[in-house]
């Protein structure tokens, strides 16, 4: 029996997460759980399972976080919780010696070295919850690293992915939140439209798996059946399917390294078509910058989180156009972000100065 406490389990990610732990009673129990501000919801499951809980947005301090594992005394923690709030928990549990299935993405994108270093040194595990870096870390794991030459990250492309330059111009926030695949929350669903969501999963595949910017690839699969492939040494490609729900990649996470039966539906091939595109990154320049930080690495990536945070928001605010997003986000990467990142003082400090930026520039 695993114990699992699942932080932000009012949204998405954790209320999936409470969904298979209630459907594989034999396997899981709710062990503890953490949301930010909505207080029903949150007092309903801790009484439904009898479980400790926290409100982050009475208390967001690190000793909180502490209290509550203390509490629960998790064999696996579960974080679901958005934006770079997500950062502080994440370092919480793998300093006390627990498994980590990580869906918030900004943990890897800010503080990636860091993060993998004190996973390392406290012999604990980073399981990834994210559809493709879960797809990408079983491909990995059945195929070896050694022998893989490019990892390729499948994205819907969004709503507007037929767009013109012209129709873009003029896409409301209203538009931005009608995702064709995925459902998801306010700020993930524009961060889809505009790509910078596939840009954060770029830099996170980039820390999590130890390769290269040019060895990442993005390909544009409205269907969202893929969640993504490798090229294998021998020009080989493999692939991960099915349908997009994600229980499928928090299952995994929850029972890795089992196989274990689930009561998930499984895919059928059969009326399913497949096709795919380039990404069309002048049109969508979001997922270019997040290649160049990638590849710049040092505070560039933290910027670039940061920015388009602040940017995204500004949008769902109606305080600025959708295409303003990816000016803001260049303005801001245009500064020196070039300084080592050598401690999560560095992060925090780095990821304050470049939202100031952006403020500003809003």
């Amino acid at each position: 029996m695993k114990r699992v406490l699942v932080l932000g389990c009012t949204g998405s990610i954790g209320s999936n997460a409470i969904n298979i732990i209630k459907n594989m009673s034999s396997d899981f129990v709710l062990a503890g759980i953490q949301a930010h501000s909505n207080k029903q919801k949150l007092d309903s499951i801790a009484k439904e399972f009898n479980c400790p809980s926290l409100l982050t947005s009475l208390d967001n301090s690190e000793n909180a976080f502490i209290n509550l594992i203390e509490k629960s005394k998790p064999d696996i923690v579960v974080n679901g919780i958005s934006g770079t709030a997500g950062l502080l928990p994440s370092k919480v549990v793998l300093e006390n010696k627990i498994d980590l299935a990580l869906a918030n993405k900004e943990t890897i994108v800010m503080a990636g070295s860091l993060i993998k270093s004190l996973a390392k040194n406290n012999n604990c595990r980073i399981l990834p919850v994210d559809s493709e870096h879960s797809a990408i870390f079983n491909l990995v794991e059945k195929i070896g690293k050694n022998n893989i030459q490019k990892i390729i990250i499948t994205a819907s492309g969004g709503p507007f992915r037929e767009y013109s330059k012209e129709q873009l111009k003029n896409v409301t926030i209203e538009q931005a939140l009608k995702h064709p695949t995925w459902q998801m929350g306010r700020k993930i669903t524009v961060d889809s439209s505009t790509l910078a969501n596939k840009g954060l999963e770029v830099i996170e595949a980039a820390y999590l798996f130890d390769v290269n910017a040019d060895q990442i690839e993005v390909v544009v699969h409205p269907q969202s059946l893929i969640h993504s492939l490798v090229r294998t040494n021998d020009g080989m490609l493999y692939a991960q399917i099915s349908d997009p729900d994600m229980k499928h990649p928090i299952f995994n996470a929850l029972t890795w390294p089992e196989n274990k039966n689930t009561y998930l539906k499984p895919f059928d091939l059969f009326d399913n078509t497949m096709t795919f595109y380039k990404p069309r990154t002048d049109d969508f320049p979001l997922l270019k910058y997040a290649f160049e930080c990638a590849e710049l690495k040092k505070g560039y990536a933290i910027a670039f989180n940061a920015a388009n945070e602040i940017a995204a928001n500004a949008f769902i605010a109606k305080k600025i156009s959708y295409l303003q997003i990816a000016q803001i986000v260049r303005n801001v990467l245009d500064k020196d972000w070039s300084s080592e990142i050598t401690s999560f003082d560095d992060v925090f400090e780095t990821d304050q100065k470049a939202k100031k930026y952006a403020e500003e520039l809003i």
